[in-house]
């Protein structure tokens, strides 16, 4: 009951954020990536880090998007010192992303905070990604998972000599891990890997419980690395998440939503409070628009599921690592 009075606290009454651009510190020196960063919440986000002075990697498919986003952030903030940069990525073609990380390390000798941002909801059924992988998989798991693991060992090294819970890695998950199957991920018997429902809203909340998962076991792997490692839901948003939905959908959810920056400063207290980085904190799950909540218990104590699901994400990606 719990889970689900503050599911009700997540959607309804939400407190003010306690973080925005107004009291953000300084950025200065600091380097971040933003998946999905030129559009909906991510694009949010980095405009409130570039305003700080912050090197902000916008990490996506579409250079013609980034390059309208980044000069409408310069145009916003022509007092900047901070460095905006377009960064090919495209979480859904696995063999493509190792060039990507290469990319960034070849660019940046540091990383402070990656936000695995960029994601999709509910695309038409039997959407699959280039290794024909469910699209919502693919997308929010598998290429995030394979992103991180290639840009660990900078975050390690960035780490190393940082203030202690500073450097992070988020992870996108949603209210939907509500209807998530039980413990997170169901897995198919005949095959051993994550199941696909052919069910877009069960794939996708399936999805989302996943990265709760996966944030949950890289805390495990790399917290003593000095890495802070959470998951978040963002709240719910008017944001390109949506033009997948249905004329009904579409209805019901713009009478709940609200504007992205919201979401941007859910992703904010994420990578950036002081209160993400404590000790006690570390690895709490964070909703809107910036606090700890709740996540579903069988999800929450969910263990091995988090290590069988991190270990399948290791199987399935270790041909292009």
């Amino acid at each position: 009951m719990s889970t689900w009075l503050d599911a009700l606290r997540q959607c309804f009454f939400i407190p003010a954020p306690t973080l925005t651009e107004k009291n953000l510190p300084d950025q200065s020196g600091r380097v971040f990536i933003v998946t999905g960063g030129y559009a909906g919440v991510g694009k949010e986000l980095c405009k409130i880090l570039y305003q700080k002075n912050g090197t902000v990697y916008v990490a996506g498919r579409s250079p013609d998007k980034a390059d309208a986003a980044i000069d409408e952030f310069k145009r916003a903030f022509p007092s900047s010192d901070g460095k905006l940069e377009f960064l090919k990525l495209d979480l859904a073609d696995l063999p493509t992303i190792k060039a990507s990380a290469e990319d960034f390390q070849k660019r940046e000798q540091r990383l402070d905070v990656l936000t695995n941002n960029a994601g999709v909801m509910t695309p038409p059924a039997g959407s699959k990604t280039a290794q024909s992988y469910e699209l919502q998989m693919g997308t929010n798991c598998l290429g995030p998972y394979l992103f991180t693991h290639y840009l660990t060992p900078l975050l390690q090294k960035t780490a190393a000599s940082s203030l202690p819970g500073s450097v992070r890695v988020t992870w996108a998950a949603s209210l939907m891990t509500l209807a998530a199957p039980k413990g997170g991920i169901a897995w198919d018997d005949k095959t051993g890997g994550a199941k696909v429902h052919n069910d877009r809203a069960t794939d996708y909340a399936q999805t989302k419980a996943g990265n709760a998962l996966l944030a949950k076991e890289y805390d495990s792997r790399y917290g003593k690395d000095g890495i802070v490692s959470n998951a978040w839901n963002p709240g719910n948003l008017a944001s390109e998440l949506q033009r997948h939905q249905t004329w009904i959908e579409a209805v019901i959810t713009k009478a709940l939503v609200h504007p992205a920056v919201y979401g941007g400063y859910t992703e904010l207290f994420a990578g950036w409070s002081e209160e993400a980085g404590r000790e006690e904190n570390r690895g709490k799950y964070i909703g809107p628009w910036g606090r700890f909540v709740v996540l579903r218990k069988d999800i929450e104590e969910n263990v091995e599921g988090a290590k069988r699901f991190w270990e399948w994400c290791e199987a399935e990606s270790k041909q292009y690592a």
